[in-house]
């Protein structure tokens, strides 16, 4: 009795398997028409002609935009070390004039005319 239910039970598991699938590229006369569409479509030479297309395009793309990020590490460092320092000497120097004008209107002496 055991043995009946247990050759019973091993179909019912080769029933929710499903079909079994073939590779692709290998046909038999169980094939349906979905995969043997799909097989022609990937056998076409526009499927490989837009599969290398998407290839070239995704490569130049990383390219583009790993020469892009250094270009920009490279801008951005150079403003940090050449520009940032003069804009700061810059404003130095501006608040360095406005303090001698302010003294000189405090002591009474007359305004000097800011350099250029």
């Amino acid at each position: 009795m055991s043995q009946i239910s247990g050759s019973s039970s091993s179909s019912a598991r080769r029933d929710r398997r499903g079909p079994v699938l073939s590779l692709p590229g290998s046909s038999s006369a169980n094939d349906g028409m979905i995969a043997r569409m799909s097989n022609s479509v990937r056998q076409s030479v526009v499927f490989h002609k837009s599969k290398r297309a998407a290839s070239n395009t995704a490569r130049f793309s990383k390219k583009v935009l790993w020469s892009t990020g250094k270009a920009a590490w490279i801008a951005g460092t150079t403003f940090l070390v050449l520009v940032v320092p003069l804009i700061i000497e810059m404003d130095r120097e501006q608040q360095l004039t406005d303090l001698e004008i302010q003294q000189a209107s405090l002591l009474g002496a007359p305004p000097v005319p800011p350099k250029l």
